[in-house]
């Protein structure tokens, strides 16, 4: 198997080279529960991950981007199955150590921090990462393993075990939306800025795609934050789990088996759905009425943000990947990128609106 032409490559932190679409494999775990929450995906299907991985690096991408807890190793374990039949110094991976602790006091402590990187490598059959990432911001009560974890960190890079070190944009831990009063939350603009002045990390990894709305005045956006770090963006999320194709009819909504971490998110209602339906619509008369088209539209939007930045695309089936990596075509022009950042804050906006509704249709939080 060899990788074959595709477009120029980023250079990233710490020289790392990577076609700009990479492979985000969080659905390749399979429908899984963590936290007493759903995080996986039920809809995976082991066969079409490995063809889908295979598919993606003969078209060039080297980028893959996993966590321990995706399928608590599965998803290592099947990307391990392509490490094993390549060429290893033609892969960028990366992976992420933080919600899954064992059976550990917490993640964080250096000696589970070891045990994870231990097992992470031999999932992925690799005796190193490029890029291993704080998965979240909790280092246990008045961060009592943050300067421990960090140190680790380092050590690992001493050892050749990891190459750069990654960590969270602004974010909140996964259970606090549904044990935390949205009056109690704390502010993960601050969080964020106190944990990337201790951690000084190569990488970023955020959610961004065309439906996030601009920072609030005079905070900067996820770009100039890694900017200012000089740092790197591995963006996720940027098709909006596959809402801004097109691809789900309100009138015949997704269904997802237990286990699926979209139970618990709002857009997936038909409610949701008809308004990114009708809020699409735009683009389609503009720029064509098939998925490839709004796919491109969603990809160059985020690709055009900064060139410091690589875009996760994630998958459960081959075609997924193809469609993806040959529908990035030719760059927006400023007056595109404009018209589609307007019509999808509109879309975003009505959704705003929608919020209450689309909590009482599921329960879900958004």
């Amino acid at each position: 198997m060899s990788a074959s032409q595709s477009p120029p490559r980023r250079t990233l932190a710490r020289d790392l080279s990577v076609h700009p679409i990479g492979i985000g494999a969080w659905a390749l775990g399979g429908s899984d529960h963590n936290l007493g929450l759903p995080m996986g995906w039920s809809t995976a299907d082991d066969t079409a991950s490995r063809r889908g991985l295979e598919a993606g690096y003969e078209l060039g991408a080297n980028l893959i981007d996993t966590a321990d807890v995706y399928g608590h190793g599965h998803s290592e374990r099947i990307i391990g199955d392509l490490v094993a039949a390549v060429d290893r110094s033609t892969l960028v991976l990366s992976s992420k150590v933080g919600y899954h602790r064992g059976t550990a006091a917490h993640a964080y402590l250096p000696s589970a921090m070891r045990r994870q990187l231990e097992t992470t490598l031999e999932n992925l059959r690799t005796d190193r990462l490029d890029i291993y990432f704080f998965h979240n911001a909790d280092f246990g009560p008045g961060d009592l393993y943050l300067e421990e974890a960090v140190a680790q960190m380092h050590d690992f890079q001493r050892q050749g075990l990891i190459t750069a070190i990654g960590m969270r944009g602004p974010h909140r831990y996964a259970t606090e939306r549904v044990t935390v009063a949205k009056e109690q939350r704390g502010d993960k603009y601050a969080r964020f800025a106190y944990l990337a002045e201790r951690i000084r990390p190569d990488y970023l990894a955020a959610r961004f795609n065309a439906l996030t709305p601009p920072p609030a005045d005079g905070r900067p956006d996820i770009f100039a934050l890694a900017a200012s770090l000089g740092a790197s963006v591995l963006i996720n999320k940027p098709l909006a789990q596959g809402l801004l194709t097109g691809k789900y009819d309100p009138a015949h909504p997704p269904v997802f088996a237990p286990g699926d971490h979209r139970l618990r998110k709002a857009w997936f209602t038909p409610g949701a759905l008809k308004i990114i339906q009708d809020g699409l619509e735009p683009l389609r008369r503009r720029f064509g009425d098939t998925p490839a088209a709004l796919t491109r539209l969603a990809l160059q939007y985020c690709l055009q943000q900064a060139e410091h930045a690589a875009v996760l695309v994630g998958f459960t089936r081959p075609e997924q990947i193809r469609e993806n990596l040959n529908a990035i075509g030719t760059p927006l022009t400023e007056a595109e990128l404009g018209y589609v950042r307007d019509t999808l804050g509109r879309l975003q906006q009505n959704l705003d609106a929608r919020g209450e509704v689309f909590l009482d249709e599921k329960g879900a939080t958004r």
